[in-house]
Order: C-alpha cells, then sequence, then structure tokens
C-alpha cells in the first residue's frame, strides 16, 4: 500500500538526523528500535527554526535503511511490509530553507534580530510526495497562512491528508548539530474512508564541511531520521498498544547544495 508509506513519511516535511551524541531527543536515534513511548515535548508554538547552516536551497537523497514493527505480529500498520522494497533505494528530491515570512504587523525586514531559518514546508512536502507518488500522483500541498503546523495535501483520486503538529523539541549538542522532534497528528481522508494516526519525527542534523555559518559550496548535511508511527484512539487496537510505536523507519539523508 505504497500511499500509506507516503503517509507515514511525507508530512513531517523534512526534519534530518546526522550523529546526535547527547539529549534525551539525541539518545532516541542511537536507542532505536528499542522505543517504548512517545518523547517529552513541548506543545508546538509557531515554527521549527533551524540553525542558520540549515538555510538555503539542497539535493536531497534519502535512503530507508532500516525498519521495525515493535508489537509484531499481534499489531501491524498497513502497508509495513510491503514498504520492505524501499530498502537502500535511494529517492532524491529538492528542498529549501528559507528566512521565515512577516508574522504580524512586525517585519523581519525592519527586526534588529536577522530572521529565523524555517522550512518552506509546501515546497519541500510537494517535491517529497512527487519523489514517492509520481508527479501525477500529487495535486498541490498547502499550508494555512495562519499555523504552520497545519498543512493540507491534495491526492489524485479526491483523496487528502490533513497533517498538524501538535508538539515539538529540539537540542543543541553544538554549533555542528541540531536534533528536533515533531509530533504530528494526520488524518487521510479517500473517497469511502478515513485513516487516523500520529507520527513521530526524530531527526539529528550535522553539518559537515566548510561553510558553518552558510554560503559555501564545500558545505553539506548528512541525516540520520527516525519515523515513528502510533495509533489513535479511535483505532481498535489503540489500548493493546499502549502508547507503543507500531512501526518504526529509520532513513540515513544526504543533503548537497543546490539551486
Amino acid at each position: 500500500m505504497k500511499v500509506i508509506w507516503f503517509f507515514c513519511l511525507v508530512l513531517v516535511v523534512l526534519l534530518w538526523g546526522g550523529a546526535a551524541r547527547a539529549g534525551v531527543l539525541g539518545d532516541r536515534i542511537s536507542s532505536f528500535p528499542n522505543w517504548d513511548s512517545k518523547p517529552p515535548i513541548a506543545v508546538a508554538k509557531g515554527d521549527l527554526v533551524y540553525p542558520d547552516w540549515m538555510g538555503g536551497h539542497w539535493n536531497v537523497a534519502s535512503t530507508l535503511v532500516d525498519l521495525a514493527a515493535p508489537l509484531a505480529p499481534n499489531i501491524v500498520t498497513p502497508g509495513f511490509e510491503k514498504n520492505r522494497q524501499y530498502l537502500q533505494q535511494p529517492v532524491l528530491f529538492a528542498v529549501r530553507f528559507q528566512p521565515e515570512k512577516n508574522i504580524g504587523l512586525i517585519s523581519n525586514l525592519t527586526s534588529k534580530k536577522a530572521p529565523k531559518i524555517v522550512a518552506d514546508r509546501a515546497f519541500n512536502g510537494l517535491n517529497i510526495a512527487k519523489a514517492y507518488l509520481g508527479d501525477s500522483g500529487v495535486l498541490s500541498v498547502k499550508v494555512d497562512p495562519n499555523n504552520p503546523n497545519r498543512q493540507i495535501t491534495i491526492l489524485k483520486g479526491s483523496r487528502q491528508l490533513i497533517s498538524i503538529v501538535t508538539s515539538r523539541g529540539t537540542e543543541t549538542p553544538n554549533t555542528r548539530e541540531f536534533v528536533s522532534t515533531e509530533i504530528s497528528q494526520q488524518v487521510f481522508r479517500g473517497e469511502t474512508d478515513i485513516y487516523l494516526n500520529e507520527v513521530e519525527t526524530t531527526t539529528a542534523y550535522r553539518v559537515i564541511g566548510s561553510g558553518e555559518n552558510g554560503g559555501s559550496a564545500s558545505k553539506k548535511i548528512e541525516a540520520d531520521q527516525v519515523t515513528a508511527i502510533y495509533l489513535s484512539p479511535q483505532d481498535p487496537d489503540y489500548f493493546a498498544a499502549g502508547g507503543h510505536p507500531v512501526a518504526l523507519y529509520r532513513y540515513r539523508l544526504e543533503l548537497l547544495p543546490g539551486e
């Protein structure tokens, strides 16, 4: 079920990871696949802010390197076994991170503080979706102009995926590494059915090469990302899962400067 695979991946929209070495969130990466519950993170407010060295356009190679179903064979998410076909198969797409757009009455251009770097969620989400589903498989990705944490992906065949980031946490082990976690509620609406789940993406970023402060063509970012799928309270197996993730996907990513 290729579409379900897409639901579990795309709408957390580019939260990557390099080798995290300290902190609760970074420890989750190294403890894969032994995850027992969600991390202790706060309610999401505003957008996820990235280090300055994440700014710019990037060409990404994303590779699924491992997956696990911790509660199998009793509980397995739809499409999990079919997703094994993506192991060690790089998927290529472009993304960009840019200064946060003006919010409210205060302009970033007139502020004394430098504008914050955030993901272009609509651009990134559309490119990732097309990479997995093909150009005709996705019609559009829209982000709520009043809430960067709410996103809608319109798919072919009168289907849509609504994703809302509900909680978030970050860590900065040093100036060249950055760790983030976002948890999103996802609702897939098909022609005749509705599928709900909760998705956690815990990531750690590491910039390599020169250009720590941005702008160098020799700079690249390596990443290690874990996406966890949790059942929604509406699922009949919700209580049986006991708050444990029912599927885990681990990715390795390489980001090279693009245009």
